[in-house]
């Protein structure tokens, strides 16, 4: 298993690390060293804690608009950024946008508990990390991953079934394909979170009305940074 993760992660994670050719050939256009190594080493930081905080469900989408779930999301907090710290409005959407963030979290932890009983205590973190750099074109087993996808989608309870699974987990299951395990994890998901009724869903407590949700987040578009009418908004 070690020597498999070890390749796994040659191929995968350190993809950032092995350019084509016309990458190189553009990288010599750039300068070495950015005009302000400071300020881009803070911007890329953002950038990781901002994906692995939000955990996007179509990672590569740089406008998350794709997705109904992700464009409600970024809404949030473009909005709250507008909104004066510690209002009415503010402490809002601060709710809202920690429930999406904390049901995204409950999927991703359940990800976790099964790589951990596989085996992979050290290397679940490393599996589970999507960047925004992840490529259709560099997935080995797409077709056989989107299935894999699904079927945890229908069989199992490890999403809601109200709305479609998260685009980031089929990267990971390409991952997972690739190191064999795929057919282990997905027994493992029937047998620890088996499907649920809606009403189960419901008692959850992380369960997002995301219609609502959305009507809300659209309901804001085009009404300015007015706090008071965006405090009426989520009363």
């Amino acid at each position: 298993m070690g020597s498999a993760f070890t390749k796994f992660c040659m191929q995968f994670c350190c993809c950032c690390c092995c350019t084509t050719h016309d990458e190189e050939d553009e990288d010599e256009k750039q300068p070495l060293v950015p005009h302000d190594p400071l300020e881009y080493f803070n911007r890329e930081v953002q950038k990781r804690r901002d994906e692995e905080t939000n955990l996007w469900s179509t990672p590569g989408d740089p406008s998350h608009s794709e997705r109904d779930d992700d464009r409600a999301l970024y809404t949030l907090l473009q909005a709250r950024q507008k909104t004066r710290m510690g209002s009415t409005g503010y402490r809002r959407l601060s709710v809202d946008i920690e429930a999406m963030r904390d049901t995204r979290r409950e999927v991703r932890d359940k990800w976790k508990t099964i790589l951990e009983n596989l085996g992979f205590m050290a290397e679940a973190d490393s599996l589970l990390t999507v960047s925004a750099g992840a490529s259709h074109d560099r997935m080995r087993n797409a077709p056989a991953a989107r299935a894999l996808l699904q079927t945890l989608h229908s069989e199992t309870s490890i999403f809601s079934s109200r709305e479609p699974p998260p685009e980031r987990y089929l990267f990971i299951l390409d991952r997972l394909i690739y190191l064999d395990i795929a057919e282990d994890f997905l027994g493992k998901a029937k047998r620890f979170y088996p499907p649920r009724d809606d009403s189960d869903e419901d008692m959850s407590g992380l369960n997002i009305n995301l219609p609502l949700l959305l009507a809300r987040v659209e309901a804001m578009n085009g009404r300015g940074d007015d706090e008071e009418e965006m405090a009426r908004t989520f009363l």
